[in-house]
């Protein structure tokens, strides 16, 4: 050790000085802003999250959304710009979008008119009373479906319940009116247990249950279908972890079927709330009939009959695009209070 001039208790020292031990260095540090920069350069060379990736890999995929675009396009999104002859005087064989500009007046034309306010009010009532029916029962014959354990009699029971949801709404109308007819099966059943029969269809009180019947009969089997798609998606370990802690069929089906297909159960409401306004207006249109105008007229009807009948477009487009807005809101505020309550929303 002496021979390279290293004396005791100074050894480390005397080792760098002859290059045996390489002497230590600080680390060099970067400027953050240089460090960052370094980072997001390398990210960006094997980054496989962006949308040109996506694109380029799976473009085959994407062709499949060309005509379902160029659908909303043509069919949704353009006419939308028709909405301005609410605010312009429109002549049929004129300008499209109006020859003069109004302003308000059409929207206060309505607010004013009281047959806007009857069918306004039709509107409301016969889309909570569809909604309230309409909506659960779908749900209780998807869990009755799913307590079946013959698979045989299941699927029967579902394809009887899928058949009137392929019928033609014609068709169905159809059959609505034959049976509520004077001479009808209804009344002829009501007949021969004594009782008298009555023009269901030309008396406003009965529409309602008329119209809603038939919506059940013909909407419910096949809203079952979802809610029969989220069953399958329940992991059964569920079920038999129930069963060990004592729950019967009915509590299974209460804590854990019921919660399994909650995020299914309000994206659907939301939807349908979103649909409120929007009723059924080829079967109201194919039912009613002057006589029971009184309950049965309807938004869309009176719009059809202003706007396509009278030629009156421009105060039918007010009306439909104060319908349009009722629609927006209601979907709107459907959406934020799912969002707040149970966590679960379309966005």
């Amino acid at each position: 050790m002496s021979a390279i001039g290293v004396t005791e208790g100074s050894s480390q020292p005397g080792l760098r000085e002859a290059g045996v031990v390489p002497e230590f260095k600080e680390p060099e540090t970067k400027p953050k802003k240089q460090r960052r920069a370094n980072r997001k350069g390398y990210a960006g060379t094997n980054n496989t999250n962006t949308w040109k990736h996506a694109l380029k890999t799976d473009w085959r995929l994407y062709t499949l959304l060309i005509l379902p675009v160029l659908f909303l396009l043509i069919f949704r999104y353009l006419p939308m710009a028709g909405n301005v002859i609410a605010f312009r005087r429109f002549r049929p064989g004129s300008s499209i979008f109006g020859d003069e500009w109004v302003g308000m007046h059409y929207i206060e034309m309505f607010i004013q008119d009281p047959t806007f306010w009857r069918v306004f009010w039709n509107t409301i009532i016969l889309g909570t009373l569809t909604l309230a029916i309409c909506f659960p029962l779908p749900i209780v014959l998807a869990l009755m479906f799913n307590e079946l354990r013959s698979n045989k009699f299941k699927r029967i029971a579902q394809s009887i319940s899928y058949l009137p949801h392929f019928m033609s709404i014609v068709i169905v109308a159809g059959m609505v009116l034959q049976l509520t007819s004077v001479n009808g099966t209804i009344n002829q059943v009501i007949g021969s247990f004594g009782g008298e029969g009555m023009p269901f269809m030309q008396l406003p009180e009965w529409f309602r249950t008329v119209y809603v019947t038939s919506e059940v009969w013909q909407t419910v089997g096949w809203g079952t279908i979802l809610y029969l798609a989220a069953l399958t998606t329940i992991d059964p370990q569920l079920y038999e972890a129930a069963r060990i802690d004592g729950a019967n069929r009915w509590k299974q089906m209460w804590h854990v079927t019921i919660p399994g297909i909650t995020p299914t159960m309000i994206v659907l409401l939301i939807l349908n709330v979103g649909t409120f306004m929007a009723v059924g207006f080829e079967k109201v249109l194919l039912l009613y009939n002057p006589l029971i105008y009184e309950t049965a007229d309807i938004i869309a009807t009176y719009v059809y009959r202003v706007g396509i009948t009278s030629s009156n477009f421009s105060y039918a487009a007010a009306i439909g695009l104060f319908e349009a807005l009722i629609g927006l809101v209601l979907i709107l505020s459907a959406n934020g209070i799912a969002r707040k309550l149970g966590g679960n929303s379309l966005w």
